[in-house]
């Protein structure tokens, strides 16, 4: 009996602990060996919610530079002409889960992230992930195997949880726009950093931003030092520090 007690006040002080670590960002590069004179990087850009930056999206259509979209299923509901246009030309765009309502993978009632909450329990971060994949599914026919959670913030147990549904999870190492937050300088200056085998986040959800000028300015600059650009489904990735 003693022990049986013991065994759950461990339990119980693992994920006390667990918790109070509080969220991490995942940051990833691209896993495959790498050559360096290659310059291999993968853009990834999240629609969370609101519109469709029809002028970054043209700017990758024109110069056929690749990237892969994690979208969730209210972002697909409010952009069918978007998903339309990325669909036409799905040789450059791949679709991702970034899951239903953009609610942040942390666990536990009164948890958020950036303040927005996140969910009350596990039955509530299923929901969140499987109504993302599906909704992908249905908008677009392509069944996702990647996951990227609202504000890309995990807390150790929602990690386990989208593991074993199946997802890879994915993270990044440069944050070009800080969620289409900063002005078209400070988002060239951060992709003239970007190194060969680097995993690039950044939105295509806030046309009045300075995203899309800042983005098409930094990629013309990459372009010309001779990056190449893949999508996630022709990568292996790795987890840095």
């Amino acid at each position: 009996m003693k022990r049986w007690l013991l065994c759950i006040a461990v339990l119980l002080f693992a994920s006390r602990v667990e918790a109070a670590l509080g969220p991490i960002e995942l940051h990833q590069v691209i896993g495959l060996p790498v050559v360096e004179h290659q310059r291999v990087v993968a853009l990834t850009l999240d629609a969370c919610g609101g519109a469709f930056d029809a002028e970054l999206v043209r700017f990758l259509i024109v110069h056929r530079v690749p990237a892969t979209i994690f979208a969730t299923k209210r972002w697909l509901d409010r952009n069918p002409a978007g998903v339309a246009v990325l669909k036409e030309h799905s040789d450059l765009f791949e679709f991702e889960d970034h899951g239903a309502n953009h609610v942040p993978p942390v666990i536990g009632a009164g948890r958020s992230v950036f303040g927005i909450p996140g969910n009350a329990d596990v039955a509530h971060l299923e929901q969140e992930v499987v109504g993302g994949a599906n909704a992908i599914a249905m908008a677009t026919g392509e069944v996702p195997h990647w996951y990227r959670g609202a504000t890309a913030e995990y807390d150790p147990a929602a990690i386990k949880v989208i593991e074993a549904m199946g997802y890879q999870i994915a993270g990044f190492s440069v944050n070009a726009d800080a969620g289409a937050t900063l002005p078209r300088a400070a988002i060239v200056a951060r992709l003239d950093q970007v190194k060969s085998g680097d995993i690039i986040i950044a939105h295509m959800n806030k046309p009045a931003s300075d995203t899309a000028e800042g983005l098409s300015e930094g990629v013309r600059r990459l372009l010309a030092r001779g990056f190449r650009f893949v999508k996630f489904d022709q990568i292996q990735v790795r987890v840095v520090r």
